[in-house]
């Protein structure tokens, strides 16, 4: 059979991987149905031209092996439906009956809409499956396995994907290997088909000729598959993203625009980080990474490998910081479900990458085995890569959230090297004036240093107090007592404040020094701060005091 030949002589190996798999899921659906319970919905588009000659080859695989493998077969007996619509393209209405005729197939036309039109034919038809050239990214998509029982309302049937996991790239290199035809407008710089009323030509693959009249390349020609509806036209217009104002324990922070701090959040994904198989060494060096360009990591947390767990935090996190940087859960394994977590938080799908893949290929090489396309899947249409020449694979940037892939305080330290490099030219973390840190060593006990703590909160209201237990001599009882009251003092003097100051209190060990962190970014302002408490203090309390 044609087709399988020209898949064969190509060198394109990933062609054949997705030839391969696609055809298993022809076979597959050949044997569980006879051809009078399927049928192959088409509508003269790309994708469903590339199915078109899928089923054709996966046919006569199934019926012949290799008998029909060196002569062209014509005659093909799975039902085709074309629903027929007054809004659609001559273009598309030509090529579908042009097909039907040179293939022989057998077209019922339905002029009704799409779900009365299902429903008489799957009554009078006994239709029991429907092939669909339904692909990753398209709208009808969301929730789709390469076997799906029709939606909730809709008649019963199974939903017969076999392409849903191939790209704009996959379809193309398809079409143009087996020199089969497709519609004419692929050629006038259509790349996705819909109606006349919301399809244009693609406008990046417009080019001007001599004279100055805008023409356009074809739709093969489109180097990014991930902008391939950008010839539809939007019904509503999208919405800029706005970062709302971040909030932490219990105040509100302004954003950027009027000048203050920034927030960030920091969250791990990892099993072996809660079940304490693996000690998270990321969590601090992050941290350090941020305060050193004068952001505030407001929440720092480890979740489960789960996707929920993921969407649940990033979606909480995202709208209450300026930015949430994530790590681990990365990679090709059913426990990496950090993307597909981003994905679902901010509710779009997962859809192939082409650049990303790309990426991907020239890291793995040969060594990878199978298919490497779900490695490449990244949420639909809010996804920026960033390239640097020192990484071997860009990081990922989803709006406000950055995905990162380092697994050792080494890689994180390069990928964050590399962020801020980037940030030079794309501008894509704000670089504020770095905190100033000093520490203050007290020699007295934690309820000795509560009161001259609680006045300094008073004498200067731009303080903001976190209040952290390492180990003490304290009774539990008042250690809780003592940091409710800071924590009520804090939040009930500082409100919209400038966040120019912290002061972190700890102990490391039960017997040890009470230690009093303070992170400012006005040195002078710094130094007024600690000499207030000394004089609140009782003499000899204070002994030592380290910058950092």
């Amino acid at each position: 059979m044609e087709i399988d030949m020209a898949i064969r002589g190509s060198n394109d190996r990933r062609l054949k991987t997705k030839y391969d798999n696609a055809i298993f899921v022809i076979r597959r659906a050949l044997a569980l149905y006879t051809i009078e319970e399927i049928a192959f919905s088409f509508n003269g588009g790309k994708d469903s031209t590339v199915l078109l000659h899928l089923l054709r080859a996966g046919y006569f695989l199934q019926t012949t092996e290799k008998a029909c493998s060196n002569g062209d077969a014509t005659d093909f007996p799975i039902r085709t439906i074309y629903f027929e619509s007054s809004s659609a393209f001559p273009e598309i209405n030509s090529f579908t009956y042009d097909m039907a005729e040179k293939y022989g197939l057998i077209v019922d036309v339905i002029r009704t809409d799409f779900k009365s039109g299902l429903e008489s034919l799957i009554k009078k038809k006994l239709v029991r499956a429907i092939f669909l050239g339904v692909r990753i990214g398209d709208p009808t998509a969301v929730g789709q396995e390469q076997f799906s029982p029709s939606s909730p309302g809709w008649p019963p049937f199974m939903r017969v994907n076999p392409i849903l996991d191939w790209s704009y790239r996959d379809v193309w290199a398809f079409l143009l290997t087996c020199k089969v035809p497709y519609c004419s407008l692929y050629d006038q710089g259509y790349t996705s088909i819909g109606s006349v009323f919301d399809t244009v030509p693609n406008s990046l693959l417009s080019v001007s000729n001599l004279n100055g009249e805008e023409k356009f390349r074809p739709a093969y020609l489109l180097s990014d598959g991930r902008l391939e509806r950008a010839g539809r036209l939007k019904k509503v217009a999208s919405q800029a993203y706005v970062n709302s104002h971040a909030v932490s324990n219990g105040n509100s922070i302004t954003n950027t625009l009027n000048g203050s701090t920034l927030t960030a959040s920091i969250i791990a994904v990892g099993d072996e980080i809660l079940s304490g198989t693996v000690e998270d060494q990321l969590q601090p060096l992050l941290c350090r990474k941020l305060h050193s360009i004068g952001w505030l990591v407001s929440e720092s947390l480890v979740v489960r490998n789960d996707i929920d767990s993921v969407a649940d935090e990033v979606e909480r996190k995202r709208s209450s910081n300026d930015m949430v940087f994530l790590y681990g859960g990365v990679g090709p394994l059913h426990s990496d479900v950090t993307l597909a977590g981003v994905a679902k938080a901010f509710g779009v799908r997962l859809a192939p990458d082409e650049e990303f893949e790309e990426y991907l290929r020239h890291l793995f090489g040969d060594k990878c085995i199978g298919d490497r396309n779900e490695m490449a899947l990244l949420p639909e249409g809010i996804t920026q890569l960033l390239h640097h020449e020192r990484l071997p694979v860009p990081l990922i940037k989803c709006q406000n959230v950055i995905v990162l892939t380092g697994a050792n305080a080494e890689e994180l330290d390069e990928q964050w090297n590399c962020l801020i490099e980037l940030n030079e030219s794309a501008g894509l973390v704000q670089i504020n004036e770095p905190f100033v840190m000093k520490d203050l060593t007290l020699t007295i006990s934690d309820v000795e240093a509560c009161q001259p703590l609680s006045k300094l909160c008073l004498e200067f209201p731009d303080i903001f107090i976190g209040k952290k237990y390492m180990e003490n001599n304290i009774n539990p009882f008042i250690c809780w007592l003592q940091s409710t009251f800071l924590c009520y003092l804090s939040m009930l003097f500082i409100h919209l404040t400038y966040w120019v100051l912290c002061k972190v209190c700890h102990r490391k060990s039960r017997s040890g020094d009470l230690t009093i962190n303070f992170k400012v970014k006005d040195k002078a302002r710094l130094d007024l701060v600690i000499e207030a408490l000394r004089k609140k203090l009782p003499p000899g309390s204070v002994s030592g005091q380290v910058n950092q």
